[in-house]
């Protein structure tokens, strides 16, 4: 019995220490996230304020920089992060490349290493890094792909799985095969939020005082005694 309760605790402390290493640090009104991708984070297909990267600022009420380019592949993505990198402001990086490689069918260890190396760029500068998958896209419908997963825990970064999958499987949230709609980046920015929410902690930001930032419900009591304020 003893020797069962001591692996317990072990498991427990080691369970403690993985959740830790892979939280990314609290952000503040002063920092910026940078959205880098492809078509998929320029918002093909919808207007520009109908952007992922436009709606997370205002659900964040972060500075958001919008780096997606249509077409890009993992291999120019590498080429032009470092230059994207240069705002010392930039504190988060929301990764989420891969669906041309695949189109393309170049190769997986090539689109994993890239993204490494993109991941590894980021950290270089203290900055932290949030993985997006992309699932393969067949005449069979939408499989996951491995290396995204591999490459969370191999680098110790956050993962949000699944999210493209689910809205590209639902025909009210996508224009075609591979794009969204815009209820679809919609639905894509409040995926990501969430995500945030749970893995920067309680980022907590305000001009005055503080207040839980990535929680709707301090927003909505804010504006109403904004509004009760103004009314006296």
């Amino acid at each position: 019995m003893k020797y069962i309760l001591l692996s317990v605790i072990a498991v427990l402390i080691l369970l403690t220490f993985s959740k830790k290493e892979t939280e990314m640090m609290p952000l503040s009104t002063e920092d910026t996230i940078l959205t880098f991708g492809d078509s998929l984070t320029f918002g093909y297909g919808a207007k520009t304020d109908e952007s992922y990267p436009t709606l997370l600022a205002k659900y964040t009420g972060l500075r958001v920089i919008n780096a997606g380019v249509n077409g890009d592949t993992s291999e120019a993505g590498l080429r032009r992060l470092g230059a994207s990198l240069k705002d010392p402001s930039i504190k988060l990086t929301i990764l989420f490349m891969g669906g041309n490689d695949i189109i393309l069918k170049r190769s997986m260890q090539d689109l994993k290493e890239n993204l490494r190396s993109m991941i590894k760029m980021a950290k270089e500068k203290q900055i932290d890094v949030l993985l997006i998958s992309v699932p393969n896209v067949t005449l069979f419908g939408l499989s996951p792909i491995d290396l995204y997963e591999e490459l969370s825990k191999e680098e110790d970064v956050p993962l949000l799985s699944a999210m493209l999958a689910d809205i590209l499987s639902d025909p009210s949230l996508k224009i075609d095969q591979i794009h969204p709609n815009a209820k679809g980046y919609e639905k894509m920015a409040q995926e990501i939020f969430k995500s945030l929410k749970r893995d920067t902690q309680n980022v907590k930001v305000s001009e005055e005082g503080y207040y839980c930032m990535f929680c709707m419900g301090c927003a909505e009591e804010r504006r109403k005694e904004e509004a009760k304020a103004s009314s006296r």
